[in-house]
């Protein structure tokens, strides 16, 4: 796991209550990686907004340590991982689909269970599950795929 974009100055996370899923809207199979996602997210927001983003071959980099606080759900950041898997949107970046590859979803389940083990009673959504959130990210049920066993 290699650090990219973060400063000591960023923002405290405080107590970790929650962990959200996104997806980062990108066509399906287009070769994005975290750097990418992380100056994206500078740009719009000032700072990089996830925690770990998961690239397509299943490589989880991390781009904010568990005491920063990131950008990814509006006023709900604190106490919040954030871990976004690259793709999200079809082909013709028209429709929101889960477009995980195998090695993603493998990817992400091992995340999960790390934080489920490390925080117990960790609250773990999609974004799209967040009150007021009118998206589609992640562009699958986490809660569904989460009680499915995450295969």
């Amino acid at each position: 796991l290699r650090l990219v974009n973060w400063s000591d100055e960023m923002p405290a996370l405080g107590q970790v209550k929650y962990l959200t899923v996104h997806c980062a809207a990108t066509p399906a199979g287009r070769h994005v990686t975290a750097d990418m996602i992380s100056k994206w997210d500078q740009a719009k927001f000032g700072q990089t907004s996830y925690h770990w983003v998961i690239e397509l071959d299943g490589k989880a980099v991390r781009t904010l340590r568990d005491d920063q606080k990131g950008a990814h759900v509006g006023k709900n950041n604190t106490g919040n991982i954030g871990i976004c898997y690259i793709g999200g949107v079809d082909k013709n970046n028209v429709k929101p689909e889960d477009t995980r590859t195998p090695e993603q979803k493998k990817a992400l389940a091992t995340l999960l269970r790390t934080y489920m083990e490390r925080y117990p009673g960790i609250v773990i959504r999609g974004h799209r599950d967040w009150p007021g959130v009118a998206k589609a990210c992640p562009s699958f049920d986490v809660a569904a795929w989460i009680k499915g066993g995450m295969a």
